[in-house]
């Protein structure tokens, strides 16, 4: 009796710990990538993306791991597998350009030197990622 009970508790918070995804007209994302074998840190243009997926309460963008993966995937068919690589979303754009010229001084200046380069949307450009399928039950337009 007292494993139906944990174990229907376990699934209650489960389902309870699902984020509630929602579609936002637009958010803003740039990428970073960098690499502990060498001193090269790429930074993509701030690019606009429609109908993303964000969380109900934070806006924090869903699946954001995808949208790294795309930054990733990116580099390793230029041959650089062994980069890490991020990417910084709001649905703000004015939030999205001060955390990119925070980073983007956090690797120009000091003391340690950077070669930074930038990508332009001709090099690289994210693709808004559907999760209809995973949150059909929680859509709301907004």
């Amino acid at each position: 009796m007292k494993k139906i009970i944990i174990v229907a508790l376990m699934a209650l918070v489960a389902a309870g710990a699902q984020a509630k995804g929602v579609v936002k007209p637009k958010g803003y994302i740039f990428g970073l990538s960098a690499s502990f074998s060498d001193s090269t840190v790429y930074f993509t243009d701030i690019q606009a993306l429609d109908s993303v997926w964000v969380e109900q309460k934070k806006e924090t963008l869903l699946s954001r791991e995808n949208y790294s993966a795309q930054l990733k995937n990116y580099f390793t068919s230029r041959g650089e597998s062994h980069r890490t690589c991020l990417v910084v979303f709001s649905t703000k754009r004015k939030q999205v350009e001060k955390k990119f010229v925070k980073l983007k001084k956090l690797y120009t200046s000091g003391k340690k030197s950077y070669d930074v380069r930038f990508l332009g949307p001709d090099d690289f450009h994210f693709v808004t990622i559907d999760l209809k399928e995973i949150y059909s039950e929680t859509v709301k337009k907004k």
